[in-house]
């Protein structure tokens, strides 16, 4: 669990949101979720692990933060979009869509794990414009809203084992981009590209090269928060300022 303590209050002294993040029970989400929820803002936690998005929100409630839980499978359209439409029914809007669920399951190609590379496409970017196609007609109805995709440096890059993987952070880029050239200027769109950052991604890893290969990979690490704070400071710009893309991870990374 971060244990990294909220900020009393709001920096940018942002009007609070009503904010959705996607796979918030641990890592990034958790942290953009603790964060933002920290600064004063409406934060809706969703993902599979309820026990753990449960715990969290309690935490918050705790210390008088406005949090809310949600089990929500991203691969799942009509619940992605039953649950925007119950939040916006209860809160009267949605302000800021999270994008964060994704999965790591690096391997080489030859490994043939086609089944993995299944499970990568279906929650990095069917989740992804899943989550797009529930919040945009509330955010071009409202004419606002802001959209916040953590994608990843496999995003930019290619390594041996991240094929798959890179392939589904540059299709989120990707898609991304396409909403914000799209979508009227009152609608903003960012895309968050993370190095290394402490998670339970390469936990999840199966193949045994793959796995091994990160050990080193991941030996500079940074805090999830230090994400979470580039989603805060995307959020809290003024209407007429749109953070489009961040690359952020440790000095180490080259």
């Amino acid at each position: 669990m971060n244990t990294t303590p909220a900020p009393t209050s709001n920096p940018a002294a942002t009007p609070p949101k009503v904010v959705l993040v996607t796979g918030a029970s641990s890592g990034i989400g958790e942290a953009v979720a603790r964060r933002l929820a920290g600064e004063g803002h409406q934060v809706i936690l969703t993902g599979r692990r309820t026990d753990r998005l449960d715990a969290v929100v309690a935490e918050l409630r705790r210390d008088g933060r406005r949090a809310e839980a949600h089990v929500l499978d991203v691969t799942d359209r009509d619940a992605f979009a039953a649950l925007v439409t119950d939040v916006i029914a209860a809160r009267g809007r949605l302000d800021v869509l999270v994008g964060n669920a994704g999965v790591m399951l690096l391997s080489r190609l030859d490994a043939l794990l086609v089944e993995e590379w299944d499970r990568m496409l279906d929650v990095n970017v069917r989740g992804l414009y899943n989550g797009v196609a529930s919040v945009l007609p509330h955010f071009r109805e409202r004419g606002s809203g802001h959209v916040v995709t953590i994608a990843s440096i496999g995003a930019h890059e290619v390594a041996p084992t991240s094929a798959i993987y890179s392939a589904t952070k540059y299709a989120a880029w990707a898609l991304t981009e396409g909403l914000r050239l799209e979508s009227d200027p009152a609608i903003r769109v960012t895309t968050i590209s993370p190095g290394v950052v402490e998670s339970e991604l390469a936990e999840h890893i199966t193949d045994p090269h793959a796995a091994e290969l990160m050990v080193g990979y991941r030996a500079a690490q940074i805090p999830p928060d230090a994400i979470a704070r580039s989603v805060s400071f995307a959020i809290s710009q003024p209407a007429d300022v749109d953070v489009n893309e961040v690359i952020i991870r440790p000095t180490a990374q080259r």
